[in-house]
């Protein structure tokens, strides 16, 4: 059996525990440091708990060049070469040390998803906490590996995974020594459409790999990650940016800091919702009982008077017998005196005993 919770950077990572909120830098950045420095700040001051980088150059992710392939058809990035696209969205390596110095600085985690083994070189240097596989390298079992070797948690996104490949990308990492795993449900399109985001295999990816289950979400807003995390999901990564307007490869299905602070809020009153499974009164209820329905006299009653449907009727406050006894008291004596409004109680009924 998986463990029941993970910790990332001294935070604690399961369904006891509240939502982990990942603000993905990704290409937000738009090759200005600064720039990347102000979001992670922002990411923080919106209550996120983690910062996650992309490690890669457009050399260790692809080659220059325009063949068959390698020029983006359809889509958000439609006629972009792939070469190009990488350079502009990577963020350069001798940016990781200050990177990471800055999270420790705010006092939020910073990692990263590699993209080969260099980049996972790079990041055990700087001591990075975890490894993410990003959806589109789950199927480099060599890269899983690689990763997972480490001893450092690792997540893994799903996204055009099927079944059987995300089971051979979770015997990878568990060969190679992984035993702190998260699987991320995911929809690899760009913005992805909310119908098609099928949150039920959240559960599914738990029950079938044994293990803790997120959601990374490029669905616009925070209505889909606030769902998941209803359904379960304790781990939910979004992209993050201080305006989509200042554009950018993934200014488009980004949120921006007001709406990652209604995601921290919305996702956290979710998890306190599902609680625990409970047929007891709840403290906020118990004040309330009074105002339930219950069996009173409606008109003065004579002892050794019937009760009837004119005398007696099931109304609120709660206080008297409850309404289930109506039909056995109708017919009975009254024992003594019952002025009107008074609630009703066996030891007034002849024959009363509420067997």
């Amino acid at each position: 059996m998986t463990r029941k919770s993970i910790t990332i950077a001294g935070r604690e990572i399961g369904p006891d525990s509240p939502p982990y909120i990942v603000a993905e830098l990704s290409a937000n950045h738009n090759g200005d440091i600064n720039r990347a420095f102000a979001i992670m700040e922002a990411a923080r001051d919106a209550g996120a708990h983690a910062v996650k980088l992309q490690t890669y150059t457009a050399d260790t992710i692809t080659i220059d060049h325009d063949g068959p392939g390698f020029v983006i058809e359809g889509g958000l990035w439609d006629g972009r070469r792939l070469h190009e696209l990488y350079q502009e969205a990577s963020t350069p390596w001798d940016w990781h040390r200050a990177l990471f110095d800055k999270g420790r600085e705010l006092g939020i985690a910073v990692f990263s998803s590699p993209f080969d083994e260099t980049a996972i070189e790079l990041l055990e240097s700087l001591q990075a906490p975890a490894y993410k596989i990003a959806s589109f390298e789950l199927v480099d079992l060599p890269l899983i590996r690689q990763a997972a070797m480490t001893g450092k948690p690792l997540v893994m996104s799903t996204g055009m995974a099927n079944l059987a490949e995300i089971g051979d990308a979770v015997s990878a990492a568990r060969e190679a020594g992984c035993d702190q795993l998260i699987l991320l449900h995911c929809v690899s399109s760009y913005p992805a459409p909310a119908d098609q985001s099928n949150l039920r295999t959240i559960a599914d990816l738990t029950m079938r790999f044994d293990v803790i289950t997120g959601l990374s979400d490029h669905t616009l807003g925070t209505s889909v990650s606030i769902a998941a995390t209803a359904l379960g999901a304790p781990f939910i990564e979004k992209h993050f940016t201080l305006r989509r307007s200042d554009g950018g490869p993934d200014s488009a299905f980004s949120l921006e800091p007001a709406e990652l602070e209604q995601l921290v809020e919305g996702t956290l009153t979710a998890w306190q919702a599902l609680g625990r499974v409970n047929y007891d009164r709840t403290e906020s209820e118990r004040g309330n009982v009074q105002f339930r329905r219950s069996l009173y006299a409606v008109a003065d009653i004579r002892e050794g008077e019937l009760l009837t449907a004119r005398n007696t009727r099931s109304i609120r406050p709660g206080f008297g017998l409850p309404p289930k006894h109506f039909p056995e008291i109708l017919g009975k004596r009254a024992t003594r005196d019952i002025p009107r409004g008074t609630p009703l109680a066996f030891s007034m009924i002849a024959g009363g005993n509420g067997a």
